[in-house]
């Protein structure tokens, strides 16, 4: 496919290393010293000894190490990663680096939207009608349209320097790009951080249009989301791999936000007999993963004073 070249894209904003580093979560220990008054002044002649701390459970940890050993069932044939903005759990399991398939019309249209000069102009009618028809039906042939006014793979490239991303690869065919689910959840978090890259109105159209994907593709992600709920955001990327002998890549990404989490996960999958297959794969994993850290984050709140 034929490219032009990429224009560098103004680093307006960079996420930071600590934001998205995607590391493990540290647990709180909280305790009291007594024996003092209020000036500050010692009750009587000794030292008053604190009192023991009394360690946070963690339950963050374990539920980590599950999801890991949930993963690993899948001989690198599976990668899940999570993040719950309104908190500080983030779990990824698995490293290895899958085909993006239509997962990546969601970094396509970020790239779109950090070209605009000025920041936040709007998209003209086109464009926009080809960005919606990309995302709420993933169409290829607005896909493709997108991807050339980017500048392909260079101009993808730009774009993930500002967005942070570092594990991904774009491929002249924008199907192949190469991705892990850890840079998934980056790019996630990049679209919708309050500092992200993006300007308000353009992560709400990003949101807006995941959360407006055609029914017959909400699968995925939505599949974890508790009953009732409707703020679930998705896209999903779906292809066989000649590479693999014809097998299925089964990709989800998303968003669920709930009363006390804001999730966001990316589960990347392949290696399936069949698209069906995949699916029921990545489904169980997205709803594995949220019912392990929902449980292990539901004593979490203000500690006793």
């Amino acid at each position: 496919m034929a490219e032009r070249n990429g224009r560098q894209l103004p680093r307006r904003w960079v996420l930071s290393a600590a934001t998205l580093s995607l590391a493990g979560v540290a647990t709180a220990a909280y305790g009291a010293t007594r024996g003092h008054h209020g000036d500050g002044s010692s009750a009587g002649s000794a030292p008053a000894s604190p009192a023991p701390k009394t360690p946070a459970v963690d339950r963050i940890t374990p539920a980590a190490n599950r999801i890991r050993a949930y993963v690993q069932r899948y001989d690198g044939h599976l990668a899940v990663a999570a993040l719950d903005r309104q908190g500080t759990t983030t779990v990824t399991a698995g490293a290895g680096r899958f085909e993006t398939a239509s997962i990546v019309k969601v970094n396509i249209l970020a790239a779109l939207l950090l070209g605009q000069e000025p920041p936040g102009k709007a998209l003209s009618a086109n464009t926009k009608r080809l960005a919606e028809d990309m995302i709420m039906s993933s169409d290829n042939d607005a896909a493709v349209a997108l991807w050339q006014r980017i500048g392909g793979s260079r101009g993808l490239t730009a774009a993930n320097r500002t967005l942070g991303l570092r594990e991904t690869k774009p491929n002249s065919h924008w199907g192949l790009t190469t991705t892990t689910a850890a840079d998934q959840l980056r790019l996630l978090a990049a679209l919708t951080a309050p500092t992200g890259p993006l300007t308000p109105q353009d992560r709400a159209y990003v949101m807006g249009l995941m959360k407006k994907v055609i029914p017959e593709q909400r699968w995925g992600v939505p599949a974890a989301r508790e009953p009732g709920n409707p703020s679930v955001y998705v896209k999903n990327g779906w292809d066989t791999a000649d590479s693999d002998g014809g097998r299925w890549i089964v990709n989800s990404i998303g968003r669920i936000v709930e009363a006390r989490h804001d999730w966001l996960v990316a589960v990347l999958s392949d290696h399936h007999v069949s698209q069906e297959e995949g699916v029921r794969v990545v489904e169980k994993a997205a709803t594995y993963v949220l019912k392990e850290l929902r449980a292990a984050t539901a004593g979490d709140g203000p500690q006793p004073g």
